[in-house]
């Protein structure tokens, strides 16, 4: 029984004119482990979101996905939830809760369950995975692999049919990351669950697969058995064949008539009887040590250094004495909460120590000053999204070069040339955010890169990487190590450390329990080695790779050699300049700003003269249904009714809002972006109510029409008014206020929608000015007089309103000030989340 077919799927995102899926034909039968592989963009990610609606990303889709014998679209979100379970990568993402139990609950409580089902299912699921040891534990003390194991947990008690994985292990150590898909191999073995999982570490997940599907530029390349897929790859010449099981590489690097092994334990019979058939060659190694002598003078230096983040909190660092060595390529290990970040942020001067010393070049990293650092040091953190400051990635590259004293044509080929190192052509055009996540990961290492470092401080680089990226990479450091960088790598990825690093040391417990030249470092362990190693360490002791293996079997490991990179680009730079990325790249970013009218490209949506039915309605409620209501309320229900007058007045307010999405089921985040934007409208309030009349409320209601729609700017104004009250007091002039924080709102709105207002920031900003005299302050004067007066007079009216001029000019100058500050960046945001998700722009997904 099938339980996806995809007929035909295609999807473009958004300004896109090549599909991230093209033409996708693909069945997954009920109760199969289905791994999903190919490199980095080719559309695995996106697919797999595509299969949980909820989840699926905005953009153009044409085909068919049928969930059984329904099309999926006609799943509702219930049956989503218990149906499709979906595991993304990082574990931190998913985690909604405080407590373990808590989380485990969490699921079947928003479904309304009953106590005695929840309490039954959480148990259960608890003790098959072996949690009830840290059960009532607070979250944040867990482990990477233990939260991810909850996350994989907190599905199944929902008892889906499906479990989807989109690379759950691509922030573990290798030994949580092994146990890891050792419980979701139990799932589907002794659950019948069905699998369907992305990952790059194929030489623990091909095993337990029934299936393969290879995805390359967003087409289909092959599916089929683990073995099946893995002679096709070989005969193309497909670089995704680097990325299957090392026995698999090293079958096809053999001439044999033995069958293909997938497993370690497969590889090491193959081996037997390869080996039994003709001699194994001997291995040429080098046993001599590391490179690096005592006559050399460290460049970063560790002597007995603690640290603890808390001062209730455990040692992190624990008298951890360590030396990197000039042009060293030092790779540290160790698994998850060992302190290995730590110690980068040490070097990078992030943390200072709390005992012992840290010296980068011989100066003590917490005293070097910015007239004392003659250091270049670059730091790649473990969120590349960190870096990415602006709409697209060039002009992110770009922005690392502001400072340099080169001409722009200089700058932008030494772009281009970075781009091409990393593999970035294609994508400099598009939004860092849009990129895939090793993608994402070789555009952080470009900006580093752009910048020429001595020092270099690399964070799980390989996170995300396909095969070929992890060549590539690899050859980069090739090139710094021979200009004399220094490179210290903190990783799980055991396969590049040992084929590609100089020296390597395994973290534990806050210190070294073990450092030394590849070879002799992994040669002896068990789970902290290669694949190569654990497959033929009782006939080639010293072997680390699959090409080692190959070359003793007298075999051809040309396949395994991707052409180097080209030579990074060369610039000068000065020789104090240093780049912390890991904390202080927003900033910089914040102080360059382009031109507001180069950063904004928000147009309205029509031209024409006429309102279409929402708009229409908003005009007339505002203008004549709202004002009527508070009159109503002010002369028939003497004022004492006015918390029921704001309540007709929101209903009023929303009636338009809601004809705009009549005939459609908007998303839960569609509503989400109004009801945060009216939170922070009136947090707003709160944060500067110290200042009568000065605060940025009208700045926040223009931006959100500005950005959303006349109808949007309605709501959000009219709901500002009546929540921010609750706090500042609720009273007669509540309906007033909401019908003028309205009308701004659909003003606005229907100005920029007509293209009578641009978005420019001098424009936006005299136009809140404008708005806070004339229709705020034309709207509350007079409503006062109304309100508390029996018999108003026009010398009322005229008091009134020069008695309020002082207060209106203040708010108006408010409001200018707060737009010119926070429109560009605000409406910058606002239009990539309105064009990513599709928000307030049409039906959720579009039919191309």
């Amino acid at each position: 029984m099938k339980c996806y077919s995809l007929q035909n799927l295609t999807f473009f995102y958004p300004d896109q004119e090549q599909p991230v899926l093209d033409q996708i034909n693909i069945s997954i039968i009920q109760g199969h482990f289905t791994v999903l592989c190919g490199p980095s963009g080719s559309g695995k990610s996106t697919l797999l979101r595509l299969l949980k609606p909820v989840l699926a990303p905005y953009g153009h889709k044409s085909g068919q996905i049928f969930f059984g014998d329904r099309p999926l679209s006609d799943l509702n979100a219930r049956e989503q939830s218990t149906l499709i379970g979906f595991v993304q990568q990082n574990p931190d993402n998913q985690i909604v809760t405080d407590k373990v139990w808590h989380e485990l609950a969490f699921g079947l409580e928003s479904l309304s369950y009953n106590q005695e089902t929840i309490r039954l299912r959480v148990a259960e699921m608890a003790s098959f995975f072996g949690i009830e040891s840290w059960f009532l534990q607070d979250i944040k003390l867990l482990s990477g692999g233990q939260k991810q194991l909850l996350n994989l947990a907190s599905i199944m008690v929902m008892q889906p049919s499906v479990l989807i994985l989109d690379e759950p292990t691509s922030h573990l150590d290798p030994i949580a990351a092994a146990d890891f898909i050792g419980a979701v191999a139990k799932i589907n073995r002794e659950l019948g669950v069905t699998i369907i999982m992305t990952e790059h570490r194929l030489d623990e997940v091909l095993p337990f697969s029934d299936k393969v599907i290879v995805l390359e530029k967003g087409q289909l390349l092959c599916q089929g058995k683990p073995t099946e897929v893995g002679e096709k790859l070989k005969n193309t010449g497909s670089l995704t064949f680097l990325a299957m099981p090392t026995p698999m590489r090293v079958y096809a690097g053999v001439s044999s008539a033995l069958p293909c092994p997938i497993t370690v334990r497969q590889g090491q019979e193959w081996l037997n009887s390869f080996a039994a058939q003709q001699p194994l060659g001997k291995l040429s190694v080098n046993r001599e040590a590391s490179k690096n002598s005592s006559t050399k003078k460290p460049v970063i230096e560790f002597d007995n250094v603690w640290f603890r983040y808390h001062q209730n909190h455990y040692d992190v660092l624990q008298g951890l004495s360590l030396k990197i060595y000039p042009g060293e390529f030092l790779a540290i290990l160790g698994g998850n909460g060992t302190g290995k970040t730590t110690s980068l942020n040490m070097i990078a001067g992030i943390l200072t120590p709390n005992r012992g010393k840290v010296s980068v070049e011989g100066a003590n990293v917490p005293e070097r000053g910015d007239g004392q650092r003659q250091i270049s040091l670059g730091v790649l953190p473990q969120n590349s999204q960190a870096l990415f400051l602006h709409k697209t990635l060039r002009e992110d590259l770009l922005e690392v070069l502001a400072d340099l004293l080169i001409s722009a044509e200089e700058k932008l080929q030494l772009v281009h040339q970075t781009a091409i190192l990393c593999r970035l052509d294609s994508v400099l055009y598009r939004h860092p955010y849009d990129l895939s996540g090793g993608e994402q990961q070789m555009a952080a290492l470009a900006k580093v890169l752009l910048l020429k470092p001595r020092i270099l401080l690399l964070d799980e680089p390989t996170k995300g990487l396909d095969a070929e990226a992890r060549i590539i990479l690899a050859g980069i450091t090739k090139r710094l190590l021979i200009d004399g960088v220094t490179i210290v790598i903190v990783s799980h990825d055991v396969e590049f450390c040992a084929k590609y690093a100089q020296r390597c040391a395994l973290f534990f417990n806050g210190s070294i329990v073990s450092e030394d030249t590849p070879r002799r470092f992994f040669a002896g362990n068990s789970f902290y080695t290669t694949a190569a190693n654990r497959m033929a360490r009782h006939l080639l002791p010293d072997a680390l790779s699959d090409e080692d293996i190959i070359n003793a079997c007298n075999g051809d490991a040309s396949f395994l050699h991707v052409p180097e990179p080209l030579p990074v680009c060369s610039h000068s730079l000065p020789a104090s300049s240093i780049y912390y990325i890991q904390n202080n790249s927003g900033n910089q970013g914040l102080s360059k700003k382009m031109p507001i009218n180069n950063i904004m490209k928000l147009k309205p949506e029509a031209v024409s003269r006429s309102l279409h039915k929402p708009s229409l309605l908003a005009v007339i409620f505002a203008l004549l249904t709202i004002p009527l209501t508070a009159y109503f309320g002010v002369y028939y229900l003497g004022d004492r009714k006015y918390y029921f007058i704001s309540m007709l007045i929101i209903i009023e307010a929303m009636i338009p809002f809601i004809v705009k999405f009549e005939g459609r089921r908007p998303a839960a985040r569609e509503l989400m972006v109004l009801a945060v934007l009216c939170a922070l409208a009136v947090a707003s309030r709160a944060a500067f109510f110290m200042l009568p009349q000065f605060k940025p409320v009208i700045a926040i209601i223009i931006i959100s029409a500005v950005a959303f729609g006349a109808e949007a700017g309605f709501l959000v104004g009219a709901l500002t008014a009546f929540v921010s009250n609750m706090f500042f007091g609720q009273g007669p002039w509540t309906p007033w206020q909401m019908l003028a924080l309205g009308l701004i709102g659909l003003t606005a709105g229907l100005l920029f929608g007509k293209g009578y207002l641009r978005s420019s920031r001098l424009n936006l900003s005299l136009f809140g000015a404008f708005s806070a005299v004339i229709i705020y302050g034309g709207i509350m004067n007079p409503s006062a007089i109304l309100t508390f007066q029996g018999n108003p007079t026009l010398h009322m009216f005229l008091l009134a309103f020069v008695q309020g001029l002082p207060f209106d000019l203040i708010q108006a100058g408010a409001t200018f000030i707060f737009l010119w500050l926070i429109s560009g960046p605000m409406l910058e945001k606002l239009d990539r989340v309105k064009t990513k998700y599709g928000l307030l722009n049409g039906t959720e997904h579009q039919e191309r």
